[in-house]
């Protein structure tokens, strides 16, 4: 018999897992966008699809990429974004559940847990989560449910010990899950650390072209509360488009280039804004200065993300200043793609932030990194008269 070949994640991703279409032969798959199927004469499905809106052939294959990636026993479901896949576990808790949240993370679903999710019943507490011993202090035994971190957590990338929370967790009888947007399955793997269910918003560096919104959700365990979340999306109608599936699938090909190479720009820039005249701090966790930065070198591998913020000296004016007066850099909303991207978030969260004002945050793209170094450079000290 002959010995069977195990092909790297980057290979296996590269070629969507090898499918193709086994009637034309084309080494790309069709889009599937039947919305219905027909029954068979006993009225069964035996083909393994009944409508669209629970179940999707090109979703399907794309979530088997995402699985793959993050070693996923039970698979991965796709949403429609990050926000209907990171509610979607919360959705199917139960009313009086507590639940704990890092206090710095993605702004709109902080903003979500704390007006929409209590309005039907969930406690929520923020806490330091990059502070095990506050974690440890928050959670109740037997009425915790659920904990949820984001490592690194966006805009200040501070660093939770998944490994670390995931033992408090379980030992308090909660799960935890984690948004590991920014770091990717390129630089972390969750679920391999002792996670419980892992979500991305897929709308950025996993499809990295800035053209589609998606959300996915991958679990170690099919359990009662896996299949809670699959009848959550199926029931709301939130499973991504069969298109977006195959733009999402496409960009998957690629992501494995695209992260190293906006990993190495993002840790060239932060090396050089830490001596720049015009800057007072950079936030980023592959500097040994980070406080989360041994954490992150225990946990994180292929570099430390594509992902960084400076705070400006002289303030939020310095800082909206400096933001006006770029070129390359693109003034915008969302990470990951491969334009970079640079944004005063104080100014999109509004007066409850935990975002400095002098804060811009950057998305290292893949340009040439001294072109960004440059131009940021430029607006630096233009700003700054």
């Amino acid at each position: 018999m002959a010995e069977k070949l195990t092909w790297s994640k980057s290979s296996l991703a590269a070629q969507a897992l090898g499918r193709t279409d086994p009637i034309t032969r084309a080494v790309v798959p069709p889009i599937h966008v039947a919305t219905t199927y027909l029954r068979d004469p006993d009225n069964g499905y035996s083909s393994g699809f009944i409508y669209g809106r629970p179940d999707n052939a090109t979703v399907r294959d794309t979530e088997a990429v995402l699985a793959m990636l993050e070693e996923a026993e039970a698979g991965a479901l796709l949403f429609s974004s990050g926000m209907a896949a990171a509610t979607a576990c919360f959705m199917s808790l139960d009313p009086g559940d507590h639940v704990i949240a890092s206090s710095v993370m993605y702004w709109g679903l902080r903003n979500w847990l704390l007006t929409e999710s209590v309005r039907w019943g969930l406690e929520v507490e923020l806490v330091e989560t990059d502070d095990l011993g506050k974690l440890a202090a928050a959670l109740r035994p037997g009425r915790t449910r659920l904990v949820w971190i984001e490592t690194p957590s966006n805009p200040l990338w501070t660093i939770t010990d998944i490994a670390g929370a995931a033992e408090l967790a379980h030992r308090a009888g909660a799960r935890l899950a984690v948004d590991s947007t920014c770091a990717s399955p390129y630089h972390t793997r969750p679920l391999a650390l002792g996670a419980d269910i892992v979500m991305h918003a897929a709308t950025k560096v996993l499809n990295g072209h800035s053209d589609v919104v998606a959300g996915v959700l991958a679990a170690t365990t099919d359990d009662a509360f896996w299949q809670r979340i699959l009848k959550h999306r199926s029931g709301s109608g939130a499973i991504l488009g069969p298109f977006e599936a195959y733009l999402l699938q496409r960009g998957l090909k690629t992501f494995f280039v695209r992260s190293a190479a906006q990993a190495s720009g993002a840790a060239r820039l932060a090396d050089a804004l830490s001596s720049h005249p015009n800057v007072a701090r950079v936030l980023y966790p592959g500097l040994p200065q980070h406080p989360g930065h041994d954490v992150a070198a225990r946990q994180m591998e292929n570099g430390f993300g594509f992902m960084l913020s400076i705070q400006v000296r002289g303030g939020e004016a310095a800082a909206i200043a400096t933001a006006a007066k770029v070129e390359l850099w693109k003034r915008a909303t969302s990470l990951g793609g491969v334009e970079s991207l640079i944004e005063h978030r104080a100014s999109i969260e509004g007066p409850s932030t935990p975002c400095p004002p002098d804060l811009l945050r950057l998305s290292t793209g893949i340009e040439d990194p001294a072109d960004l170094f440059d131009d940021l450079d430029r607006a630096l000290r233009a700003a700054h008269g």
